[in-house]
């Protein structure tokens, strides 16, 4: 079995090739429903299939954990991933697939919610921001490769998914070499014997707040992928243009995300998320005024990415601050449940926007959202249960 730092080592490969599959999907099956001749509507629709299995399977992930530990709720969730990874080449059909992203999104969460909570339970309070930024690298460095699979498709329609489902299996076969753990089980003070419903009551008390930013994140990401192309075409940039623009985000991300979270370890999360929310919205309205130009675009995006591109990994940490570790498994839950209703949401009311304020920058939407974010974030008071004896 292998040691605590081999276990931190296998968790993060673990989503770094959870990021990779989601990375492939979301373009791999947007370019073969487009060739299919499936309309744009029901094509960004079938999308929200991963997010709807994230939210199917939330409130039935806590009790599972608490019965049977980290080790099975990351097994059955990776064994769904490379399970239905594997079956789309065998009949294409819009409604198959769109089950088949159901089950992966069902499965994505469990192996999310199993590392995450795995990390952060076990993670030292001065390495805490660290060791999520590394989750948060991880991921963001499979889904930003994962997207090259779809050059693949020039050989063979099947490969994408046979080559990232065979990868998903290698990885997952790891696991077996890790010993399982169990979540922290005695709960002090009002928390004590409560249920499910009166734990996540207990959680969104305490840090409602720390829940904001991967709502936001999940806003944000979704609404530069899925709305900015279309209203970038609308303002005159071609696709080529755009399809280099948008992954300036994820690369910015991947040059701040372990900095920043290093740096929350040492000034504090609230600090810091403040600072890079309040970065991200004169960011974007760098981005509103400049709109029409390639490399302003090209420059905000970037410094977007590098600002608020970790918002996802620092609220994770925040929430795990705020909470004690009987109550992380539902916090852990809740972070995945703001990112989800963040990446539905987000896109439906930008391209609500854009159809009846044409004339008005799609990006005031983005420095909307945010500033609510923050305004959120500095006007509250922090609350934290008697049971976090942790330093802060």
């Amino acid at each position: 079995m292998l040691l605590e730092h081999g276990r931190f080592r296998v968790l993060i490969l673990i989503v770094m090739i959870s990021g990779f599959s989601q990375g492939m999907l979301l373009p791999l099956i947007a370019i073969i429903l487009e060739h299919s001749g499936i309309s744009s509507s029901i094509n960004g629709l079938h999308a929200t299939g991963l997010y709807i299995g994230v939210l199917i399977a939330s409130p039935f992930m806590e009790k599972p954990m608490r019965a049977f530990g980290y080790k099975p709720m990351i097994v059955v969730g990776g064994a769904l991933v490379f399970l239905s990874l594997g079956l789309f080449p065998f009949w294409e059909s819009l409604w198959f697939w769109f089950i088949l992203r159901v089950l992966i999104g069902i499965g994505d969460h469990m192996l999310h919610f199993g590392t995450q909570t795995w990390i952060t339970a076990t993670s030292a309070v001065d390495r805490r921001g660290r060791n999520i930024a590394l989750y948060g690298l991880s991921f963001g460095f499979g889904f930003a490769v994962g997207p090259l699979m779809t050059r693949l498709l020039e050989i063979d329609q099947r490969l994408p998914f046979f080559i990232s489902a065979l990868l998903s299996l290698l990885v997952w076969s790891l696991v077996f070499w890790v010993r399982n753990e169990m979540p922290e089980k005695e709960e002090i003070g009002s928390v004590r014997n409560s249920g499910s419903i009166g734990r996540f009551a207990q959680t969104l008390k305490y840090a409602w707040v720390a829940f904001l930013p991967p709502l936001g994140y999940g806003f944000l990401e979704a609404t530069l992928n899925g709305i900015f192309p279309v209203y970038g075409m609308r303002i005159g940039h071609d696709v080529d243009t755009l399809s280099i623009i948008i992954p300036c985000f994820s690369f910015g991300s991947l040059l701040s995300q372990l900095p920043l979270g290093i740096m929350s370890d040492k000034y504090g999360r609230k600090k810091i998320l403040s600072s890079v929310i309040t970065a991200g919205v004169f960011t974007f309205l760098l981005a509103a005024i400049f709109e029409h130009s390639v490399v302003w675009l090209f420059i905000t995006f970037t410094l977007a990415g590098i600002f608020v591109g970790s918002l996802f990994s620092l609220g994770i940490s925040y929430m795990t601050d705020l909470l004690p570790k009987s109550l992380l498994p539902a916090g852990n839950i809740m972070c995945g449940i703001a990112f989800s209703l963040g990446s539905i949401v987000g896109p439906y009311l930008g391209g609500v926007f854009i159809e009846y304020f044409p004339d008005v920058s799609f990006f005031y939407v983005i420095t909307f959202m945010l500033f609510l974010v923050l305004i959120a974030l500095v006007s509250n008071k922090e609350h934290r249960p008697m049971a976090n004896l942790e330093p802060l």
